[in-house]
């Protein structure tokens, strides 16, 4: 009876008590772990009768609280339920809606329409059905319904049937670029790619008729620890990093700041990898001499503040408790004072009374970056590309964060996201990352949900979605173990409210969903206007273990590439360059590396095949011989591969720069840290200066575009 009601739990609050992963069917979940996991959503499941009374309150949840926090509908189903005490119900109903964008409040026609009622204890509660008659515009509303000894309020979010997209995107086979911005070098940079750089990177793009850039993720990190480099492990998806501010474009910058840090600036420039520490902590300073310097009150700074509100101050103060407790507490923010950690006002104010000059050069880190990020998203946008930078969106966000620390009671307190064991990863994939808890995230309307797009969508043309299934399942793993399972969202909640940001920003959204795919998932997608990710690599029959799909069979509504940050570089691949480093750090041992190189020798017969068929090998330069048993590399592979791609039906082909520029190191080795291998630290091997005069640069772009026709 027990094991009954439990799993009857678990299905209302959306835990999965069973999976399944690639090479591993049914997989199923241990009572005790269901209950610790319940006890995260709220459920007090200490023995049967608690069992019993959780289930019993979640049914009777929505007739005790009149109104859900927000009502998320289409435009073509505006409707919402109402749950009254009998004795409350009047027939005399007004509804009222203010939207939130124009301000304006207009009176709703409706039809209502009794449900049901239900009697809990000695109370009778009924249900209505409200069905609002007007086509109301995309957008938010504050609703009051009024009856006439009470009036009710919530937020009603009209969403459109689908995301947004343009002409261009959809009647266009589009091509252009992705890229880590760290990673660009040029001779004038302080070691590590800027904002400048980008610029500088999109006329060279825009000149070659790209019309659209992508961006690893660039938010904030940690202040402190510099050599925390993993952009997809932020301190804050709200923020941006300031290491990417082109120092030299700040207001106040002289050359005599330069030669006083001249030895540090040209050994981050001429460093063979990114030598965070350095370039950080160098430009940190000069920006804090900078800001000593800036005229009070400064117009711009002080508009930027005001605009940024409640959410600039806490990161900025999160920001400068860190930096004081960080190098004599060690825990991060959970080992903090009990006043800081749980943000006691008065012991803020304390804080703040004595530290702010710090709190304000934080703000005006921010300031500066999102000046400079948003002048280059505004050149980008002058130079014409269709769809211009496309950013891209972390899963999770680092435990250790402003995010958390800020408002942690909307994000799970012991679980972190991760990836279920699969046949690559048997244990599973332990992320650490802070995840959003979806019955709190429900309490609070979304609002957390759509700071996080509004923030990324900010200049953006397009947005990918790290693991979209996270919008509807995520893989939650305890904080203290290995063992974990899914959590459900809302499914139509969150694809609803993705629509409406990204009709309301004017922004394009692109599902990463690289694993574990439910059934069914990239189908609504589909009719969501989501476009999917797709990669050479994966675009194969037989489950992704047979010959590479020609292309017209790969996917149209699509963003496709040769692979990913996390994806071996064509070169690297060629050569099993990464089989070799992975047997190197003890990833695999012998027996599966010989396996992996003679699955690669069969594999490379495919690739060649497939390019030989559709006769996408450079006229100029064909293919000379087999390339068995180290003969070599290719000459022209590259450009062989990348025409393919522009055949290929899909909407938009994306180019990776370590694929064009024959780069041979990983950006990031999936299952390591900086202590085996140097993650997100590679520069690109030429300098930005010298890009657009490079023949391999030239010839991939002139064999992407032949394949776009």
């Amino acid at each position: 009876m027990m094991e009954n009601k439990l799993e009857e739990l678990s299905q209302k609050l959306g835990i999965a008590t069973s999976f399944s992963a690639q090479g591993i069917s049914d997989c199923k979940i241990k009572d005790e772990l269901i209950k610790f996991f319940c006890c995260q959503l709220g459920a007090n499941v200490s023995d049967e009768k608690s069992v019993d009374e959780a289930c019993e309150k979640l049914d009777d949840r929505c007739y005790k609280e009149t109104l859900e926090p927000i009502y998320i509908r289409r435009q073509s189903n505006l409707s919402i339920d109402i749950y009254l005490k009998q004795k409350d119900f009047d027939e005399n109903i007004e509804i009222f809606a203010t939207s939130k964008e124009k301000k304006n409040r207009i009176v709703l026609n409706f039809d209502k329409r009794f449900e049901m009622e239900k009697q809990i204890g000695q109370t009778v509660y009924q249900k209505w059905h409200l069905d609002i008659k007007d086509n109301l515009e995309i957008g938010y509303y504050e609703l009051e319904i009024h009856f006439p000894k009470h009036t009710y309020y919530t937020v009603l979010a009209v969403a459109p049937e689908k995301c947004y997209t343009t002409a261009d995107v959809e009647s266009a086979k589009l091509w252009g670029f992705t890229l880590q911005l760290y990673s660009l070098k040029s001779k004038r940079n302080w070691g590590i790619g800027d904002f400048s750089d980008l610029k500088d990177f999109a006329r060279i793009a825009a000149g070659f008729g790209a019309d659209i850039i992508g961006l690893n993720p660039i938010n904030a990190l940690f202040h402190d620890f510099p050599e925390n480099a993993s952009p997809y492990s932020s301190i804050s998806r709200l923020f941006l990093n300031p290491i990417y501010i082109d120092v030299e474009k700040t207001q106040g910058f002289n050359e005599s700041l330069k030669k006083k840090y001249a030895k540090e600036i040209k050994e981050a420039n001429t460093s063979e990898l990114i030598d965070y520490t350095t370039v950080y902590n160098t430009k940190i300073k000069v920006l804090y001499e900078l800001f000593k310097k800036i005229k009070k009150p400064n117009k711009a700074f002080e508009t930027f503040k005001k605009e940024q509100g409640t959410g600039l101050h806490l990161f900025a103060l999160y920001q400068a408790i860190y930096h004081d407790k960080c190098h004599s507490i060690w825990g991060g923010w959970q080992a903090w004072p009990k006043g800081l950690k749980n943000k006691n006002p008065m012991d803020l104010a304390i804080f703040e009374q004595t530290h702010e000059n710090e709190i304000e050069f934080f703000k005006f880190l921010q300031f500066e970056a999102a000046r400079q990020f948003n002048e280059a998203a505004e050149y980008v946008k002058s130079l014409g590309l269709k769809i211009g930078l496309y950013r891209d969106l972390p899963v999770g966000v680092c435990k250790d964060s402003a995010e958390l620390w800020s408002d942690k009671s909307v994000y799970f307190k012991d679980l972190g996201a991760g990836a279920p064991p699969d046949a690559f990863f048997p244990n599973g994939q332990k992320w650490c990352l802070g995840a959003f808890n979806p019955v709190e995230l429900k309490k609070q309307a979304y609002v957390p949900f759509l700071k996080i797009l509004r923030a990324n969508m900010e200049s953006a043309g397009a947005l990918r979605i790290d693991h979209v299934m996270s919008l509807m399942r995520l893989f939650m793993i305890k904080d203290t173990g290995v063992e974990g399972t899914y959590v459900h969202y809302n499914f139509e909640d969150m694809l609803s409210l993705t629509a409406l940001e990204s009709h309301l920003n004017k922004c394009v959204i692109v599902g990463e969903s690289i694993g574990n795919v439910p059934e069914g998932f990239m189908e609504k997608l589909k009719e969501n206007n989501i476009y999917a990710m797709s990669v050479l690599w994966a675009e194969r029959w037989d489950c992704g273990c047979g010959d590479f799909k020609t292309p017209e069979y790969y996917p149209e509504e699509a963003f496709v590439s040769v692979g990913t940050h996390d994806m071996t570089p064509l070169k690297m691949w060629w050569f099993g360059y990464e089989i070799e480093l992975k047997n190197k750090l003890g990833l695999i041992d012998d027996i599966e590396k010989q396996n992996l190189y003679k699955e690669r020798e069969a594999d490379r017969w495919r690739l060649l095949k497939v390019l030989d068929e559709n006769g996408v090998w450079p006229q100029d330069n064909l293919r000379k011989s087999n390339y068995l048993y180290g003969e070599g590399y290719p000459e022209g592979l590259d450009e062989a591969v990348h025409k393919l791609l522009g055949k290929a039906k899909s909407k938009v082909v994306v180019l990776q720069m370590e694929d064009i520029l024959g780069v041979t190191e990983l950006q990031n080795l999936p299952g390591t840290d900086r202590d085996k291998y140097p993650n997100w630290r590679h520069k690109l091997p030429i300098n930005l200066e010298d890009l657009a005069t490079n023949m391999t640069f030239i010839r991939n772009i002139t064999a992407v575009k032949e394949g776009r026709g």
